[in-house]
């Protein structure tokens, strides 16, 4: 029995090595066709714009289209002039199309949660560019770091202007940047306010970025407060070159210190000018550049190295934040200029 035990035990071992030893052939093996890396040539990127309402976005859409075709890689961009019906349908038609990748600049952060989902079952990735899209499982993001805006911003403000009465003219609600602006002003604001030193007296959103809108909630705080308004940190240029009309029109343009953002060439003037008194510079080619960068990785599938995670309401997204510049009157030539994001003669014409 022994013997027999030890011959059956011995079988099986061979069994067992031969079972497990490689084989050969399963290394020569090639990956389906559906593993395949894409060639960069053959790559398609979708942009989906909310607006080019503003001077900035005409320089994002430009600069995004330089730098794809820089790349090597085709691109088509649609312009949704605020409208999330027609958004909507220009990203559905693209996904239709067979764009490789996605990148989109929503108008409503909320309503463009159902696209994700639908360029996801295309076999899409989405960037979220300069604004986060809310409530989806966006594969990036990649923006300015905009709670540090609201910080720097009321950082300046309060140098300026460390006691008295604030107005704030936020972006448009809809826009989660604004939101985590607002977050940031209100971070700085909050033991000003706890002191009692600093009261804000009008805060509001701005529907859709509208400067009207803007310059209506200004002139609304003005009238309730009897114009005794010491400073006023807006959403961005637009919104800023609005309050500082309704300024104008109580004689308290440049006396009242106004702080917007984007750098606008409008902005930028301003601030020569002396009725505007700060603004954040956003450097575009960086963002425009790295976008496409980031756009060609995530449809051929490349890993993409993130700085932190934003959760937008349902995941931790992986995001990428650039370094925002605050641009004042002693650095204007240091910053805009010098980048080539305007030329001096159109500023100090």
């Amino acid at each position: 029995m022994n013997k027999r035990f030890l011959l059956l035990s011995g079988w099986v071992m061979i069994i067992l090595l031969i079972a497990c030893t490689p084989d050969e052939k399963i290394k020569e093996v090639t990956p389906p066709p559906e593993t395949e890396l894409k060639r960069i040539e053959d790559i398609k990127i979708g942009f989906s714009m909310d607006t080019l309402q503003e001077d900035r976005w005409f320089k994002d859409r430009n600069l995004f289209v330089e730098a794809a075709e820089k790349a090597g890689v085709k691109v088509e961009v649609t312009v949704a002039n605020g409208d999330d019906v027609k958004q909507v349908w220009q990203t559905e038609k693209m996904i239709s199309e067979g764009i490789d990748v996605l990148v989109v600049v929503p108008h409503n952060a909320e309503s463009m949660a159902a696209i994700v989902e639908r360029a996801h079952d295309a076999g899409i990735k989405v960037l979220s560019y300069d604004r986060l899209v809310r409530n989806a499982e966006v594969d990036l993001y990649l923006s300015y770091d905009n709670e540090k805006i609201g910080i720097l911003q009321a950082t300046a403000m309060t140098a300026l202007v460390p006691k008295g009465n604030y107005v704030y003219l936020g972006g448009a609600d809809t826009d989660y940047n604004a939101h985590l602006m607002k977050q940031g002003v209100f971070k700085v604001l909050k033991p000003y306010i706890d002191r009692g030193d600093i009261t804000v007296v009008f805060n509001q959103w701005t529907k859709d970025w509208v400067p009207e809108v803007a310059k209506t909630n200004m002139k609304t705080a003005l009238e309730v407060n009897n114009q005794q308004v010491d400073a006023v940190i807006a959403g961005n240029d637009a919104t800023a070159g609005a309050a500082i009309e309704a300024l104008a029109a109580h004689n308290l343009a440049g006396s009242v210190p106004v702080a917007g953002q984007d750098a606008d060439l409008a902005g930028v003037k301003r601030i020569v000018e002396g009725t505007q008194n700060l603004t954040m510079y956003k450097s575009i080619d960086d963002l425009s550049e790295r976008a496409v960068e980031l756009a060609i990785k995530l449809a051929m599938g490349e890993e993409i190295q993130e700085d932190r995670t934003i959760n937008n309401g349902k995941i931790n997204v992986p995001s990428i934040l650039l370094p925002p510049v605050p641009v004042n009157l002693t650095n204007i030539k240091e910053t805009v200029i010098a980048d080539g994001f305007h030329e001096e003669k159109d500023i100090y014409q």
